[in-house]
């Protein structure tokens, strides 16, 4: 029998069939025949570009492996990805930054052949089921391999300043640090945004809305949602969050796109921090029911945070407007309408969610108090 037949029968009885008897009858098949595995390993690669061509990228197909399998699943997809690469088409420095990121393939000892065979199966089963999502390239710079602003610039001094504000934001253990440190991160943000849009309007050809995908992991993932669209919010951009695949798409201009990434992820370490040490307080006092206190302090803490995101934001992009020689409201106009364009382009169809799980009154007491802390308000500038 032919390798390619050995992988064929396999996969007619195992990819389209869910049960565990034919999972075990396909291994077997595969177990038998060493001369198999690069012809396995191949249609792996087909798989990945298959997934890709549905919209998926490698952080995304990360992701929903990590969320779905296990470990060993991770590592297998992992080099699939590493190994199709080189054969796949230029998509632009986010993706390769996705592709940099993707965890080394390299695993722990191989498994018997079975055992092996098994996994390869239970991955393939999950990627042959993937659905297709709302492609994020344009067809433009991203997808054809031309440079793109990000591509022509390095990244500014603002966003390294910002990085450096942020990170300080989450190293300190003193709340009032931690909240000028974000307060002037995003004033930064929102005057690079600013210069942006400015740059932008006077170019030959300006810049058009891109989109990303962020992750939003387990548990609490609707609080986290929550937060991450005030913040996309605060940064005129868009966040339609997918809560079945685990993720939520971001629709901005680049750099405003970069800003949301930076500015999410921090405050998402910093809640988490002052969650779990305000938990402990409450734990101390006899109190046992962690779920729910968790639940409402993330709920309360999003909702905050968006009062003071945008607060800061507009007192920021007034300044700088008022400073200027140029009407900003032009600008920033259009570029609100190109980003609901692209957004309503992408998903024609979305619908609202109750926040669900905020009726403990000591959690959302306790969130406000750390948004407070840890978010943004007018500060003077930090030397």
């Amino acid at each position: 029998m032919s390798t390619s037949r050995t992988v064929d029968r396999a996969f007619e009885t195992a990819l389209y069939d869910t049960a565990d008897h034919a999972l075990d009858t396909a291994a077997s098949l595969l177990a038998a025949d060493p001369g198999a595995d690069a012809e396995l390993d191949r249609r792996g690669e087909e798989f990945v570009a298959t997934a890709w061509r549905r919209g998926w990228q490698p952080a995304d197909l990360v992701r929903i492996v990590r969320r779905e399998l296990d470990d060993v699943h991770l590592r297998l997809v992992a080099r699939l990805i590493r190994a199709q690469a080189p054969h796949d088409r230029p998509r632009g420095p986010r993706w390769a930054a996705q592709l940099d990121a993707v965890p080394e393939g390299s695993a722990a000892p191989r498994a018997d052949r079975f055992s092996h065979a098994t996994a390869v199966l239970e991955l393939y089963r999950l990627l042959l089921r993937l659905p297709t999502l709302e492609p994020l390239e344009t067809g433009g710079a991203e997808g054809n391999g031309r440079r793109t602003p990000r591509e022509a610039r390095p990244e500014s001094r603002a966003l390294a300043r910002i990085r450096a504000l942020l990170a300080k934001a989450e190293a300190t253990g003193y709340p009032e640090e931690a909240e000028a440190l974000s307060a002037k991160a995003q004033e930064l943000m929102a005057r690079h945004s600013v210069d942006e849009a400015l740059l932008s309007a006077h170019a030959p050809a300006p810049d058009t809305p891109g989109a990303c995908r962020i992750g939003i992991e387990a548990p609490y993932e609707q609080a986290k949602a929550v937060l991450l669209d005030a913040v996309a919010d605060a940064n005129h951009c868009r966040a339609v969050w997918n809560e079945a695949l685990g993720f939520s798409t971001v629709v901005g201009f680049e750099s405003d796109l970069e800003a949301v990434e930076l500015l999410h992820t921090s405050l998402l370490v910093q809640a988490e921090a002052a969650m779990t040490k305000a938990e402990a307080v409450q734990r101390a006092g006899g109190r046992k029911r962690t779920k729910t206190f968790r639940q409402s302090f993330l709920a309360a803490y999003a909702h905050r945070a968006g009062a003071r995101l945008r607060a800061a934001a507009e007192a920021a992009t007034a300044e700088a407007g008022g400073a200027g020689d140029v009407d900003l409201l032009p600008v920033l106009a259009s570029r609100e309408v190109a980003v609901t364009d692209r957004l309503e382009r992408m998903f024609p169809e979305t619908t609202t969610t109750r926040l669900r799980g905020a009726a403990d009154a000591a959690g959302w007491t306790e969130g406000t108090r750390a948004a407070d802390d840890a978010e943004v308000g007018r500060r003077r500038p930090l030397r």
